[in-house]
């Protein structure tokens, strides 16, 4: 799925969090929670592990990819 696929999912599932826009921006996770239930939890049918930061993400999934293989 590419990006703009995926934003084309999420607007016609969720048409109030498109019609509201920037209005329903809230700090913290409780809307993102509300939201992944809403659809009824995807991140919780895979196993994921999300590697972040400015430096290092590629030394540091070549380390897990060799210690999960």
């Amino acid at each position: 799925m590419t990006y703009s696929e995926a934003i084309d999912y999420l607007y016609a599932q969720l048409p109030v969090f498109h019609r509201i826009g920037a209005k329903a921006l809230k700090p913290g996770l409780d809307n993102i929670l509300k939201l992944c239930e809403y659809l009824g939890n995807p991140q919780e049918k895979f196993r994921t592990i999300h590697v972040g930061g400015t430096n290092g993400k590629g030394s540091s999934s070549h380390l897990l990819a060799a210690v999960l293989q």
